[in-house]
């Protein structure tokens, strides 16, 4: 069964009316990963976007987007809103932009927790200190109490999966999260993806550039060139037996990032034992 299904989707800015996503229609199956990768530009994130309904108001869309069989395409903002966090989770690139720079933490986590709960304040602090604890975070009140500037890229991304730990969303769409991320922070920041899947169980829609990442954490894989979809498969068979041309090639240009990857593992590995 599919938690998420996109039917024809466009994206088009009402500017210059140039098409940024060309008729694009594809599944989630529930409880399983799919990594959409692709060049800058090819569209990634502005699917993502599409999907919560957070573009920029110039880009237009059309299509249809069922989750869980509701079409949320047609939700008025304030539900849609409703559905955001609770139900579809985003984690974003930059940590820093998901935060309000002139509020602590803390403020953020409140606010967006009392959306969708009826818990008391100290209930909230109670739930948020486990969940950050859980994702290797020391002294979450402390963090709680900081502005976004006064933490790290991969403190602010640990932050928003512990938050998701909390909402428990029943889909997870993350948008390049360990791009701004020094090396072992992207380490830190992957394994937490990895275990947050393995004890929620929940979808997820992960973007990257990194193939390594890819190939270690999503079970399907959908290629994205020019805005349109030009290949899916599962994530062994687009990296052994790619179809199309430009998949072979962003695989065989691609491969040093999996390197790269065995790299950032293996020294994340030996800081994480102290070695």
């Amino acid at each position: 069964m599919n938690v998420l299904e996109v039917n024809n989707l466009k994206v088009w800015d009402s500017n210059s009316g140039k098409e940024i996503i060309h008729d694009s229609s594809f599944g989630l199956k529930e409880g399983s990963c799919l990594a959409i990768v692709g060049e800058s530009g090819s569209g990634k994130s502005v699917t993502c976007k599409a999907i919560m309904r957070l573009n920029r108001p110039t880009l237009n869309q059309s299509g249809e987007i069922l989750f869980k069989g509701e079409n949320i395409s047609e939700l008025s903002r304030k539900e849609m809103r409703k559905k955001r966090g609770k139900n579809l989770c985003m984690i974003m690139q930059n940590g820093m932009s998901a935060f309000d720079p002139s509020c602590v933490v803390g403020v953020h986590l409140r606010e967006t927790l009392a959306e969708h709960f009826k818990w008391s304040k100290s209930e909230i602090e109670l739930r948020m200190t486990r969940a950050m604890e859980s994702v290797m975070l020391k002294n979450p009140r402390d963090i709680m109490n900081k502005y976004p500037h006064q933490l790290s890229g991969g403190m602010l991304q640990r932050v928003m999966i512990a938050l998701a730990i909390v909402l428990e969303p029943d889909m997870i769409l993350a948008d390049e999260p360990t791009t701004a991320l020094d090396t072992i922070s992207q380490y830190e920041v992957i394994d937490q993806f990895i275990q947050l899947r393995k004890r929620m169980g929940c979808s997820m829609i992960f973007v990257s550039h990194d193939l390594g990442v890819v190939r270690k954490i999503a079970d399907e894989v959908m290629v994205m060139k020019d805005g349109e979809i030009i290949e899916r498969g599962k994530t062994e068979d687009i990296f052994s037996e790619a179809q199309h041309e430009y998949t072979k090639y962003l695989v065989s240009t691609r491969l040093a990032l999996s390197d790269h990857f065995k790299k950032v593992m293996g020294e994340g590995l030996l800081i994480a034992e102290g070695r």
